[in-house]
Formats: structure tokens, C-alpha cells, sequence
């Protein structure tokens, strides 16, 4: 029986019979396969960060940007991770675009759950809960952002899910990992955790036609700096602080009044580019929920709804700025970011935590430094 092949194009990924190889990845020991020389031509910018430099070795492919922190990019990347034939995908996985997450959005509409679809957007939480534990418990001094990528997509395809963001909108890996100074969206490569360092692991995975969505920040050894500490644990505490205000009939733009309550009593700042969102059917929408005080969201909270809380908790300015990647975000004054994320489910009588974490759980919170 004949392999099948996909195109190794992001924004194609279809069947092919095509043999059109890329011969620098074919030097290099990559097989990469695309439709006909547009296809290559047209992916080429994305699909290049696969290639080596010219010492084989892991390089900055954006030598000329100015970064606001330490944190560089570190290339190449490896080769997109094969999802097997039978495991349900959303429809990015091929092409890129969500196109149904897109003509849902023109409705604007917040979706509530019956039973029966509960059930499954629990179970699916649940395995999202199993697949952070497993990758954070790797979390040490010396492992590479890769690695923890390549634990995640091992773990999310036993389970026989897919991760959430291959593909979403051509993003190269199965998880977001965010170093630092990073706010969210970092792409895993082959940077090194060290000692001191924090990291944000941020696992989404779809299943049984639903996702899940969660994120914790882990701190990288022992030798852990106070402003870090008390960024990390801010963070942490929003979360929570918020979560105890879900219940029906709750406005979701009173969220970011407690949240941005919280930090600013302990001198960190809110980002406001990104907010939380409704999860389940989709990946992402309705709610949008800021994390930022005073802002004008609209809709209040119903028994069935599912969503995420998210802060992104900086130790200096809320701004963002980007990486030429299109997709790594970090603090404009290259100071520290943490950030917290969780399911949650309005019940008749609250809120239910559908990513808790359990007594097996890695990390946790740690004593703040005077």
C-alpha cells in the first residue's frame, strides 16, 4: 500500500502524488513534499525556518531585530509533527484557516452546553490537565523549548486528540511556550530553559469535537529572583481572585476590575492586547473577556457557558510589542510576564474549574521573597 503524502506547505497541506522535494531540507536529511513549484514558492517564508545555517547549528534568524529583552529566537525549527490519519481534526489542520470558528464569530453569539456536550468538554479539560502535568513534571535546567513541544504532541496523540494550535493560522508547533520577558505564543525551538528562568506552558487540545484550553507558569530550578516571584504569584492570585467572582449573572467586564485590582496592589501591570475567551465547539469566541479594568465588554454569565480566564501579568509597562515571527509577543520594556489559564463552566449555583489542578499537579505557588 502506497504512503500518502500531505504537503509540507502550511497554507496548503493537501494530498499529493507530487515527488517536488525541497532540496535544502533534502541535504539535511528532511523529507518535505509540495504540491508544484507555486505551492513551494508561496510557503517558502514559513517553511524556510526548518533549514540550517551554514555551521549546522542553532542560530537567531532575525539578527537584525531589536528585542526587547534576552530572549532570542533560537533556529531551526523542526519539521511540522505527524497527527496520524485517525485522529478528528478541526479544519485548520489542513490549510491553516478556521473557517468555521470565522462564520461563527459574524454571529457573535455565546454559546451554552447541554449536558451530554459537558460531559464531553470534561473529559476532554481532564486531558488537558494530564498533558500539562506530564510536560511541566520535564520542565529543568537544559531542556529545550522543542522538547517540551515534542512531550505535548506525543502525549495529546495517545490520547487520541490533536493539539489545538498546529496549524491555527499556520502556528508551527502543538503548544505555545513562553519564556521570560515572552507574553504568550511563543514557538517552541531550540531555546534552553536555565536555571532562573520562568515558562509558560499553554495546551489547548481538540476531542470528541471540543476543546480544552489551560496555561500555568513554572518556575526553572531553585534560584528564583524575587521580581519573578512576586510577578509569577500575582498572576496566579488574579486568576483566582476572579474565578471566585464567576456566578450567574455576573458581567464578564467586572472580570478585569478584579483582576487589574489585584496587580496593581502588588506594583505588576494588565496587558490589554489579549483577553479570555469562550471555548468548547470553538477554539476561540464569544466571550471576549478583558482582563483590564473599566472595559466595556459586553454579556453576563449563564448556567451552561464555557470560557477561559487568562491574565497576562507583566512586572513592568502592560504594552506588547512582536517578533518579526508574526506571532511571539513580549513586554515593550523587556521585563517579566506570567501568566494563568483555566476552562471554567457557569453552573446553576457558580462556577466549576474544568482544568483544576490535582494534589499530583508539578509546580504550584511558591512563598514570595522580601
Amino acid at each position: 500500500m502506497a504512503e500518502v503524502v500531505y504537503c509540507s506547505g502550511l497554507q496548503c497541506g493537501k494530498r499529493t502524488d507530487s515527488s517536488l522535494k525541497c532540496p535544502i531540507c533534502l541535504k539535511n536529511g528532511i523529507t518535505s513534499i509540495f504540491c508544484d513549484d507555486s505551492c513551494y514558492k508561496d510557503n517558502y517564508k514559513s517553511h524556510k525556518a526548518l533549514h540550517p545555517n551554514e555551521k549546522n547549528e542553532p542560530y537567531d534568524p532575525f539578527p537584525n531585530f531589536k528585542y526587547t529583552g534576552s530572549m532570542r529566537a533560537s533556529y531551526p525549527l523542526t519539521p511540522k509533527r505527524y497527527t496520524p490519519e485517525d485522529i478528528e481534526k478541526p479544519d485548520w489542520a489542513a490549510n491553516g484557516m478556521p473557517f468555521s470558528e470565522q462564520r461563527n464569530d459574524r454571529l457573535n453569539k455565546i454559546p451554552t452546553y447541554t449536558k451530554e456536550e459537558i460531559k464531553k468538554i470534561r473529559k476532554v479539560c481532564m486531558m488537558g490537565r494530564e498533558i500539562i502535568d506530564t510536560a511541566a513534571a520535564a520542565i529543568r535546567p537544559g531542556i529545550t523549548t522543542d522538547e517540551l513541544d515534542e512531550i505535548v504532541h506525543r502525549e495529546t496523540i495517545e490520547r487520541k486528540a490533536y493539539p489545538s494550535p498546529l496549524n491555527y493560522y499556520n502556528y508551527p508547533k502543538s503548544v505555545c511556550i513562553s519564556v521570560n520577558e515572552v507574553i504568550c505564543h511563543g514557538i517552541p525551538d531550540k531555546t534552553v530553559l536555565k536555571e532562573g528562568d520562568i515558562v509558560n506552558l499553554d495546551v489547548s487540545l481538540y476531542h470528541m469535537g471540543f476543546h480544552a484550553d489551560l496555561n500555568e507558569t513554572y518556575y526553572v530550578g531553585e534560584k528564583i529572583s524575587k521580581e519573578a516571584l512576586n510577578t509569577v504569584e500575582t498572576s496566579r492570585e488574579c486568576l483566582k481572585n476572579a474565578i471566585k467572582h464567576c456566578k450567574p449573572g455576573t458581567p464578564f467586564q467586572e472580570i478585569g476590575d478584579i483582576i487589574e485590582k489585584h496587580a496593581t496592589q502588588n506594583k505588576c501591570s494588565v496587558v490589554k492586547s489579549y483577553c479570555g475567551h469562550g471555548v468548547g465547539r470553538f477554539f476561540h469566541c464569544a466571550p471576549s473577556i478583558p482582563h483590564y479594568a473599566r472595559n466595556r465588554t459586553p454579556g453576563v454569565m449563564r448556567p451552561g457557558m464555557v470560557f477561559t480566564i487568562e491574565p497576562m501579568i507583566n512586572e513592568g509597562v502592560w504594552r506588547d510589542a512582536s517578533w518579526p515571527d508574526d506571532w511571539t509577543s513580549v513586554t515593550q520594556d523587556g521585563k517579566l510576564s506570567a501568566q494563568f489559564e483555566h476552562t471554567l463552566l457557569v453552573t446553576e449555583n457558580g462556577v466549576e474549574i474544568l482544568t483544576a489542578r490535582n494534589k499530583k499537579s508539578p509546580g504550584g505557588p511558591r512563598q514570595r521573597t522580601k
